[in-house]
């Protein structure tokens, strides 16, 4: 193939939206800059670019070359079309070729320089993005470097950790551990599954250092973060309510620690403050920020480049304490971090040495299974919860959520044919109206126990028009009924794999809608209309509204009538009321990716999967999806489709641990 083929080619998929105009644009400009460059060097610069909008920090040739469908997710949401695809240009071509057509000094290096690309043994990447794993490597690797000093300096904390973990069964308590371990620590990680205690785990850690910090001189400053302004919220909420609950009697100085224990939750954005039409922030290695310890909630969603970022600002004494389960979606942006750092959470590889100092600080054994003579450094400083508290031993939800990380079938088959009273399965071609009208298709409601049934839209929309004040009432009682509405709404939601076609976000919340508006709950079902939910889709500061904040359609009294406003939560749980004329970057969120729920919890929560296996639908996607329901789990669609998905797991191309 030609050059001018290839840019051809290129063109072809851009135009079908296969590939994105900017990966179009990259690849024309390096051809133009090197044209005597290999065809297959300017399809590996499109290819590594296209990956970075898919969430892959680089271009992993091998992987690539032997199954191009699945690692590109080429052609996208089940494009049928006869356009010549990924494989079938790359026919004939082996690892060595490719990686020899990528031998161009103007184009590709393998390590520092200024050529645009860096290839790492099977890697291609944008050399801004080797650059961020470069930099997340070495600060990680340096932190983790102070573990040894920092456990051999620590006071002895023994006492502190019985007060604030007191003995409770005969099983280690991986709570009290890993609150050890992160202490032990200047960098360290504490996963788990929903329910497992992450925060009250690190409300207790926060306990435990400003309890040492105060007996050696002063209180920590300590700040809280997470990645996006719904995650920030609910944890604003949870750890405010953990601090109060903190049993600190057994510490002399325990109304001192309560005191000291921050309750406000920023975004990372906001804590590392964004420079106006700017990638960078103002806090960099130049401007650290002023903390001693640095938490931060749903780490799974933060991508290489925010990553890089938090810990070029992070102070070289401070501590980074991440928080977050492995096992869900990474972030929407390039980057697996957190998946990275724990891809060997689950067998622990704790070293003697590690488990002789935890027992020393806790009293706690670590089962010999989880040790390993020649356990790494970022070993001894991850921690895995393993026991959840939000689902029960019989809760269907918690275990098809075990089965499915574990991508065991038959486990998820049992789990389904046991009839469970918080799950339901539904059949696509007529579940989707009383699914979101009333929360469970004809017959489904059986499956559900009890008085107190799942919900569907109905609810918020029902509560909206009955709870509405009249044009007299005060601001305060129009506050009261929004959030009633935002509370009453939270309770259901459909997830959806992907944003494209009829069972996609954008396909399903012009149906739902439509279908809302012919049952008479909406009074229209285009442009903005009472009872509209929308999604804050990027970061407003003005507005203060951060991507992934929901809010809800009402209206107001205004000049002797009705005003439509948007009523979103505000973090001091107050409630923020803004014109529909002033949100530029919304959508109805009647339907929402799965994606676009992490950080999020819903009383009942739907998965509608697609009609055909899709390379979106991974193991990840579908636990995600499944553990954002707290009480009632809906899945919607094939079963073939359900158990192939299950079967596949998301590989993000990266080499954060292999540098």
């Amino acid at each position: 193939m030609t050059m001018n083929d290839m840019l051809a080619l290129l063109a072809a998929w851009a135009e079908r939206g296969w590939l994105r105009a900017l990966d179009h644009a990259f690849a024309a400009f390096l051809a133009g800059e090197a044209p005597d460059a290999d065809p297959l060097a300017i399809l590996a610069a499109a290819l590594a670019s296209h990956q970075l909008g898919r969430g892959h920090v680089c271009l992993d040739l091998e992987a690539t070359l032997a199954d191009s469908s699945f690692v590109l997710s080429l052609p996208p949401d089940g494009d049928e079309s006869d356009a010549l695809l990924p494989a079938a240009v790359l026919a004939g071509v082996d690892l060595p070729r490719w990686r020899q057509a990528l031998q161009h000094p103007a184009l590709v290096a393998a390590g520092d320089g200024n050529t645009p690309l860096v290839l790492a043994g099977p890697r291609l990447y944008l050399r801004r993005y080797w650059r961020y794993e470069c930099d997340v490597r070495d600060a990680i690797t340096a932190r983790l470097a102070d573990g040894e000093r920092l456990r051999a300096t620590l006071p002895p904390s023994r006492a502190a950790l019985d007060v604030l973990f007191p003995k409770t069964g005969d099983r280690s308590d991986w709570q009290k551990l890993a609150c050890a371990l992160a202490a032990g620590n200047a960098f360290s990680i504490i996963t788990g599954g929903p329910g497992t205690g992450k925060t009250t785990t690190v409300v207790k850690l926060l306990a435990l250092l400003q309890h040492l910090a105060l007996g050696h001189g002063g209180a920590l400053r300590i700040r809280l973060a997470a990645p996006t302004g719904k995650a920030a919220a609910r944890l604003n909420e949870s750890i405010a309510g953990a601090v109060q609950k903190l049993a600190l009697a057994g510490l002399p100085d325990g109304e001192r620690v309560r005191a000291a224990i921050p309750t406000e939750v920023t975004t990372l954005h906001r804590l590392l403050r964004p420079m106006p039409d700017s990638r960078r922030f103002r806090h960099h290695a130049g401007n650290p920020l002023a903390l001693d310890v640095l938490v931060i909630d749903e780490a799974s969603m933060i991508d290489l480049e925010m990553m890089a970022s938090v810990l070029a600002a992070l102070p070289p004494a401070a501590r980074l304490i991440l928080l977050g389960d492995k096992d869900q979606l990474a972030s929407v942006e390039a980057g697996a971090v957190l998946g990275e750092l724990c891809r060997h959470a689950r067998e622990g590889r704790y070293t003697p040495a590690t488990r002789d100092w935890l027992f020393a600080a806790t009293g706690e054994d670590i089962d010999p299974q989880l040790l390993d003579l020649v356990g790494g450094d970022l070993d001894q400083a991850v921690a895995m919860l393993r026991h959840s508290h939000r689902f029960s031993a019989d809760s269907g939800i918690g275990q098809l959520a075990e089965a499915v990380n574990d991508g065991d079938i038959k486990t998820v088959r049992r789990v389904w044919e046991q009839g469970h009273a918080d799950l339901a399965r539904l059949p696509a071609n007529t579940a989707l109206r009383p699914l979101v009208v009333d929360g469970a298709a004809d017959g489904a409601l059986a499956r559900f126990a009890g008085d107190d049934k799942p919900v569907g839209y109905r609810h918020y929309l029902e509560l909206l028009r009955r709870e509405q004040p009249p044009a007299t009432a005060g601001q305060d009682v129009f506050d009261d009924w929004a959030r009633a509405v935002l509370k009453a709404h939270g309770q259901f939601q459909i997830l959806c794999a992907l944003r494209r076609g009829p069972w996609g976000v954008e396909g399903l919340n012009r149906r739902i809608a439509a279908l809302l508006h012919e049952d008479g709950l909406l009074p229209a079902h285009q442009g903005w209309y009472l009872g509209r939910p929308v999604l804050v889709t990027s970061n407003d500061y003005g507005l203060k509204l951060m991507n992934g904040d929901v809010g809800i359609t009402l209206a107001l009294p205004h000049d002797g009538g009705w005003q439509l406003r948007v009523a979103f939560p505000s973090g001091d749980g107050g409630i923020r009321w803004v014109l529909p004329s002033r949100l530029q970057a919304v959508e109805t969120v009647f339907a929402m990716t799965v994606h676009k729920s992490q950080g999020s919890e819903f009383t009942h929560a739907a998965l509608l999967l697609p009609d055909r296996l899709n390379p979106v639908l991974t193991r990840e996607l579908v636990y995600t999806g499944i553990t954002r329901a707290r009480r009632w789990f809906s899945l919607v669609g094939d079963r073939k489709v359900f158990d192939a998905a299950i079967a596949r797991r998301v590989q993000r191309a990266s080499g954060l641990l292999d540098g």
